[in-house]
């Protein structure tokens, strides 16, 4: 398989495989009961209850070694799914409780695992600091107090996710207006289960360049003609929001028609074992719904790769492998 993919929106630790949290859970002795359905998978059902089951499974994370073996394995998945290119949401929450200098040894750790990934396949990860809507505005300001410090070259961005519906989102500008002067790009989740509102909000309100799912736009016609004027970039993530009930099937998820729109959209996993997806799944899943070909394809990834919060000599690096082996 060809690496030549790019994923724009990926949780870490939502990347982690059940197998590995059931081996880090029984070495460490932590019961981890409602977690794991009878096969081994992921528990999940309504949004909230996979809220639960996400953060009870990130438990087990517990130290800077514990994230360095999971970026290991996580990248050598994407390595598997022929992903040149990742962009993963890190929490200071989830790395030393947003405490500045635990946040800073996870970080290494888990960038530690990344150049070793690099070296031997290939695969490029960069790190995008990412809040938790729901544990409020204050806690989300000492993520992007976090996110200041240690921005650079790999960690490239600053977002939110959790509860979209939880708070209002002007009560996070400040925030991402702390992120925003330490050189970091912006994106955010809004319009997955709120509606084009909290799309409107996030571009309003947190100046937002890129949106994660972004989704529900499509349910405002004005909105879509904003986006597409604009080139905000979606990270749509189709399994996902089918997995959680978000569209009934694959045909009637909105990104072909948001694409026909000329909103600039890409494809991401999210949360790939939870929602028992893959890259290659999405892909497959896509071609059957929409008939799309390699060429659409290629264009998806080119948009993700224009899109990416990395530095311009790795993005001439992403472009390159785009170009048609034959050509």
């Amino acid at each position: 398989m060809s690496h030549d993919r790019m994923e724009l929106h990926l949780h870490l630790e939502g990347a982690a495989p059940p197998a590995f949290i059931a081996g880090l859970a029984a070495e460490k002795t932590i019961d981890l009961t409602g977690v794991f359905d009878a096969d081994g998978s992921y528990s999940f059902g309504s949004f909230a209850r996979f809220l639960e089951v996400y953060e009870a499974a990130t438990s087990v994370l517990q130290t800077p070694e514990d994230y360095r073996r999971l970026t290991r394995v996580v990248l050598e998945e994407q390595a598997a799914q022929g992903i040149l290119y990742t962009e993963a949401f890190l929490s200071p929450e989830f790395c030393g409780g947003g405490d500045l200098s635990a946040w800073a040894e996870y970080l290494a750790a888990i960038r530690e695992a990344a150049e070793e990934a690099e070296e031997q396949d290939g695969v490029i990860l960069r790190g995008i600091v990412t809040a938790v809507r729901h544990f409020g505005p204050e806690r989300a300001r000492m993520s992007a107090a976090c996110a200041q410090e240690t921005a650079g070259d790999w960690l490239v961005g600053f977002g939110m996710a959790g509860n979209e519906r939880v708070g209002r989102t002007g009560e996070y500008a400040y925030a991402f207006d702390m992120a925003r002067e330490a050189g970091l790009r912006l994106t955010s989740h809004a319009g997955e289960w709120d509606g084009p509102q909290a799309v409107a909000d996030a571009l309003d309100h947190l100046r937002v360049e890129r949106l994660g799912h972004g989704v529900r736009a499509v349910e405002d016609d004005a909105l879509v003609d904003r986006l597409a004027e604009a080139g905000t970039v979606l990270e749509v993530c189709p399994g996902s929001n089918i997995a959680l009930g978000l569209y009934p099937d694959w045909r009637a998820h909105p990104i072909e028609r948001l694409r026909a729109r000329g909103v600039r959209v890409t494809v991401s996993t999210d949360d790939p074992p939870f929602f028992h997806t893959s890259m290659s799944r999405e892909y497959d899943r896509l071609a059957e719904a929409f008939d799309w070909d390699a060429a659409e394809f290629r264009t998806l990834n080119r948009v993700a790769a224009e899109a990416a919060f990395c530095d311009d000599t790795t993005r001439a690096r992403l472009i390159e492998a785009l170009e048609p082996k034959d050509a």
